[in-house]
């Protein structure tokens, strides 16, 4: 036992042991918040890193656990009910001294006048939402460090005094203390000042790469057009790169192996860049560079072709192989008259162009880029509003036998008649409804207005309905058709559904089990568009199918094209083999009809016999070609 335990035991008694036992308790944490899920989230992670926390769901909660409770540090949310986080700072300011009570206030970024009032209030700190928990952590830990560093403090200013009064002849012990207390004192300042770097550091850094995040980045590329515009010669670059194929590495081997990944192409990225470059991670799995010099774009399209060869490289990750890629958009500033924010997303616009035309390449911006969104954007919301419009309508394609030369059904096509833009082509329309998250209202306002529109049609004929994979897995699908059967009273064998192969390529166990539904409610299922992907013959094991249809490209083709013809006859031997009719889509010539019956295939539809028709074509069809 030392000079100092002796103290305790002889001069102080038990109550100072239990003080400097107090000291090394797990630090007690004040989590108050009105919204349950953010308390939950925090008080789990911080539990695991060793606090002990307690939680209050508002302001007058708050106040009474602090008047039965001690705590080290409180974080509180700013905006709540009834008593806000400024009004419970009052009210804890005026009985503990930041020292004594530490307060670290939670803001949304856009509350800077609640931010400078709680800092008036003396608040010891803040962080913002959504809250970046291991900046939460250092600024937590920042606090308990100096409060505790503070306590001990005090505990050896009167433990010093005590020894002063009582023993003055001791005074190598008393100096001997004194040294060790102020060692241990500069060690605690040193890990406060380690604390606080750290809490700078990631203010500015991705935490997971250690790369600059996008503040730092947006700091530099103000400072680089600065340097710029002082310099005619010069000019700034910015690269902004998205890697492709790497939410597959996600889905597929977990975060942790993508976070690995990150930390991999993040480091060989930053051996690539020239000392002059600056790259950041602005999130996800979004990088950005920043160059400034006076031979661009060339510089800049060196270096993107440099990065997209090493994002192409094969990486072993714990044992497994990873490929990705990566699409870069690039754009080039002059000077301080450029926005920072506007170039970042033109580079933004540029490396979506890079995705759209193929990935794996870069894109430099030009105006017409934006010109190009804004015309999305404007077609996008004109979709929102066009079924509350009325502006859909569903067009019907024969479908004949060619056996006997009459109509079997009909497909039904969805058709956009917009006011002013005239028939917007389907092809422009359904890709971005899927990407929107419309295609689900749409796709059952189709199936119940055709299965309306069949259910007057005479009872031999059929309706073949597309469906979109999104349908099948957002699981809507069933149910919309058990509600346009109902609604309509079609008879379910009268219903033909047609479905990709992109269909079956996503959670296939689920949609093979959605597919047994349908068929258990007697409606036909028919593959469209067979032979264009790379694993149809696997798909014909896994489901039994109704129908084949033959996609109109090889159609087009099977008089002209060698390749073309094989695959036809491919195509109708293996109906033949399996037992599946075939109908073949894009008909149009005598000598394709001609090709196509004596090949054996069951049906066609195409421009040959009829174009897609309104619902009051459909009674004139059936009359001029008989069922």
């Amino acid at each position: 036992m030392n000079f100092r335990d002796n103290l305790a035991v002889e001069q102080f008694g038990p109550v100072d042991v239990a003080a400097d036992v107090e000291v090394q308790r797990a630090p007690r944490l004040l989590i108050v918040d009105d919204i349950a899920d953010n308390r939950t989230i925090l008080l789990r992670r911080f539990a695991r890193r060793g606090f002990a926390v307690a939680e209050a769901d508002g302001g007058a909660r708050a106040l009474q656990m602090i008047e039965q409770e001690s705590y080290d540090v409180i974080l509180l949310d700013v905006m709540m009910p009834e008593i806000d986080g400024i009004e419970v700072l009052k009210t804890i300011r005026s009985k503990y001294t930041p020292l004594q009570l530490p307060v670290i206030m939670v803001t949304a970024k856009a509350e800077s006048e609640n931010v400078v009032e709680a800092l008036n209030l003396e608040a010891n700190d803040y962080v913002t939402k959504p809250v970046d928990f291991e900046v939460a952590l250092a600024r937590v830990n920042a606090q308990v460090d100096r409060k505790r560093a503070e306590e001990k403090v005090a505990s050896a200013a009167h433990a010093l005094r005590q020894v002063n009064d009582q023993l003055e002849l001791r005074v190598e012990e008393r100096t001997r203390e004194l040294v060790e207390i102020n060692q241990q004192l500069q060690g605690e300042i040193v890990q406060r000042q380690q604390s606080e770097a750290r809490s700078r550091f990631l203010a500015f850094h991705d935490p997971l790469t250690g790369l600059p995040n996008r503040r730092q980045f947006r700091e530099e590329l103000v400072s680089g057009l600065a340097a710029a515009a002082n310099d005619p010669g010069q000019s700034v670059a910015i690269l902004f790169i998205d890697l492709d194929g790497f939410k597959g590495v996600n889905d597929t081997l977990g975060h942790s192996m993508g976070d690995m990944l990150l930390q991999a192409v993040g480091e060989e990225f930053r051996g690539a860049m020239r000392r002059s470059d600056r790259i950041a991670r602005l999130g996800g799995d979004e990088f950005a560079v920043l160059q400034v010099g006076n031979r661009q774009p060339e510089d800049a399209i060196t270096l993107a072709n440099r990065l997209i060869e090493i994002a192409s490289r094969e990486r072993h990750i714990q044992g497994h192989l990873t490929m990705i890629g990566a699409s870069i958009g690039i754009v080039i500033g002059a000077g301080p008259g450029d926005d920072p924010e506007e170039l970042l997303k033109s580079a933004d616009l540029a490396m979506y162009r890079a995705k759209v035309e193929g990935r794996g390449t870069f894109r430099i911006f030009d105006p017409a880029m934006d010109a190009h969104v804004q015309a999305r954007r404007a077609l996008e919301l004109d979709l929102r509003n066009a079924q509350a419009l009325g502006q859909f309508e569903v067009f019907y394609q024969p479908q004949i036998s060619l056996s006997t030369r009459k109509v079997t059904g009909f497909e039904a096509l969805l058709r956009w008649r917009h006011p002013t833009r005239g028939m917007v082509s389907p092809a422009e329309f359904i890709p971005l409804s899927e990407e929107i998250g419309l295609i689900v209202p749409i796709g059952d306002w189709v199936m119940r207005q055709a299965c309306q529109e069949a259910a007057g049609w005479p009872g031999t004929l059929t309706i073949a309905v597309n469906v979109s994979s999104v349908q099948f897995l957002r699981g809507s699908l069933v149910p919309s058709v058990v509600s346009a059967l109902a609604s309509s009273g079609l008879p379910a064998e009268r219903l033909e559904i047609e479905i990709t192969e992109s269909v079956l390529l996503q959670k296939t166990d689920k949609n093979i089990d959605t597919l047994n539904q349908l068929r258990a409610l007697g409606v036909r299922i028919s593959m469209d568009d067979f032979g264009t992907g790379y694993s149809s013959l696997s798909y014909l094991r896994m489901f039994q199918f109704d129908k084949l249809k033959i996609d109109r490209s090889f159609v087009e083709d099977v008089t002209s094209s060698r390749d073309c013809s094989a695959i036809v006859s491919a195509i109708l031997g293996l109906g033949t083999s399996f037992g599946i009719p075939t109908i073949a889509e894009g008909v149009e010539t005598e000598e394709q009809l001609s090709h196509l019956t004596g090949e054996g295939c069951t049906e066609v539809q195409g421009r040959f016999f009829s174009m897609p028709i309104d619902a009051q074509e459909v009674r004139k069809i059936i009359e001029r070609i008989g069922v």
